[in-house]
């Protein structure tokens, strides 16, 4: 990342010049971002029990998008998300339970709904996500700003690989 001269590898954060094996980066790769997804996978599920008591970790990711992209309707979380209809379905009627979510008509087509956080779901997820940022912000604190910018760069076009690949659309570039 930063500092990185073209065609060095980055290990452990010190620099090399060997030459890279294609193969070999993509089974590391692979490795990390399952390792990544396990935790993520728990800390959500954590996350969600700080949210509410009774909410599913799965339900967490949902809300936290409606958030950031709502109002939505349930299709456009299955789209986005690559959910089955009913695994949305159940999630958002979790989320509608116990009062984080809100189901209204859709003004665009009235035979639909569209989901929004209520105002406390969007107050107890704002708390959470600040406790997030502040713990990304301490793990990170060693690491130069670029570095944490070009993350978040790599992992957003990873993310709109992802949202492609789901929609059925060409990659992006």
């Amino acid at each position: 990342m930063s500092g990185n001269p073209g065609g060095a590898a980055v290990v452990d954060g010190d620099v090399t010049t060997t030459p890279v094996d294609a193969h070999e980066s993509f089974v590391r790769l692979e490795r990390e971002i399952g390792l990544l997804l396990r935790r993520s996978r728990a800390i959500s599920a954590r996350l969600a029990r700080e949210l509410h008591p009774d909410l599913d970790g799965a339900a967490y990711g949902l809300l936290a998008l409606l958030a950031d992209a709502g109002p939505l309707r349930a299709s456009d979380l299955v789209a986005r998300l690559g959910l089955d209809k009913s695994t949305v379905s159940r999630q958002v009627s979790s989320l509608v339970a116990l009062g984080l979510v809100d189901r209204e008509a859709d003004p665009a087509d009235g035979r639909a709904q569209v989901l929004t956080p209520t105002a406390e779901g969007a107050a107890r997820l704002a708390r959470i996500q600040t406790a997030r940022r502040e713990r990304w912000e301490a793990d990170l604190s060693g690491w130069p700003a670029e570095d944490v910018a070009v993350l978040g760069e790599l992992l957003a076009r990873l993310n709109r690989l992802g949202e492609a690949r789901e929609a059925g659309a060409a990659p992006p570039a």
